[in-house]
């Protein structure tokens, strides 16, 4: 499970940031300790110099290491103790507690080589924000209706269109449930306004919620960060395209709204074969049906969604339009 770059240097940031506080919140409680108990600050001075003075001893008087060692812990055996003593009696429980903000990594973020779960738990965090700006609040799984498709039998499909988005509803929620580096691929197929951004931004939200580094695009919004990383790069479009690549999972939105060409065909194809060949789960929505992506895009593009993506296919009335009518 990776995150982006941007993810995680916000993530470090909030953790030196509250590092800092900490630090500093113990810096004023021992201040006032000191202020209000001096036996307190007598105490903390004596404890640190008893390990000094005891190597002292033990270097230029020739005494022994052993038993200079075990008096000096007795002695700050009872210091502490002491201590313990009139921090209870004069303040409340914990104030003169000094514990890092992180008792693994002390605030660090990272054991050795690999990130802490505190520093985790923030890019976590930090991802399910992003998420929260290309998308509303209420994209949420229990927030989808099925109410709004029709419960009557559609003669093209055999079912009616509620039956169809049931199914649909369940397969998504299933595939954001359980979602790992395995998932594979989901292709959502339909007209305007039948559920396919709702349930995109479902899935984009659970597995960011999961820890997973989700990247959500519009295909418009997709294609302008490609275009400007291949005619006018820059460290940042760099980061944004190599992001597009990288992340455990690529959401892109309404494929088939951007202007066509020639290079958003090649970017496309070159996007969607390296995350197949990578095995690096996507799911694209868009309004055309398969033969239109074959015309639009070419043959090859065409044929890894047909080959490498589970088809689901939105049914129904636009959505939009049935709440204008106070539906």
């Amino acid at each position: 499970m990776a995150y982006s770059k941007d993810v995680v240097r916000r993530a470090r940031q909030r953790l030196e940031a509250a590092k800092a506080d900490r630090e500093s919140e113990n810096q004023q409680h021992l201040q006032i300790a000191y202020d209000q108990v001096p036996r307190i600050k007598e105490i903390d001075m004596l404890l640190r110099r008893s390990m000094a003075l005891a190597a002292q001893a033990v270097f230029t008087q020739g005494g022994d290491a052993k038993l200079a060692m075990e008096q000096v812990k007795e002695a700050n055996l009872a210091l502490q103790q002491e201590r313990q003593a009139l921090a209870r009696e004069h303040f409340e429980e914990g104030f003169l507690d000094d514990s890092p903000i992180c008792d693994l990594c002390g605030g660090a973020g990272y054991i050795g080589t690999q990130m802490c779960q505190c520093l985790r738990e923030l890019c976590r965090q930090e991802q399910k924000k992003e998420i929260s700006l290309l998308a509303s609040n209420n994209e949420r799984f229990e927030k989808f209706r099925l109410d709004y498709y029709s419960d009557q039998v559609d003669a093209n499909y055999g079912a009616s269109p509620r039956t169809i988005m049931e199914h649909n509803f369940n397969i998504c929620r299933k595939y954001a449930a359980s979602f790992g580096p395995n998932s594979g691929n989901l292709l959502f197929v339909g007209g305007t306004g039948l559920g396919k951004t709702f349930l995109s931004a479902c899935i984009a939200r659970a597995a960011a919620d999961k820890g997973y580094w989700v990247a959500y695009e519009s295909a418009p919004h997709l294609f302008s960060k490609l275009e400007k990383d291949r005619f006018n790069p820059d460290e940042n479009s760099h980061r944004e395209v190599e992001g597009l690549a990288q992340c455990d999972l690529l959401i892109l939105d309404d494929l088939g709204t951007e202007l066509p060409g020639n290079f958003v065909t090649a970017a496309l194809y070159a996007l969607v074969n390296d995350r197949l060949l990578a095995g690096k789960p996507m799911v694209i929505s868009t309004n055309l049906n398969i033969d239109e992506i074959i015309r639009r895009y070419s043959p090859q593009i065409g044929s890894r969604l047909q080959g490498s993506f589970q088809r689901l296919t939105f049914v129904g009335e636009d959505i939009r339009v049935l709440k204008n009518r106070g539906y």
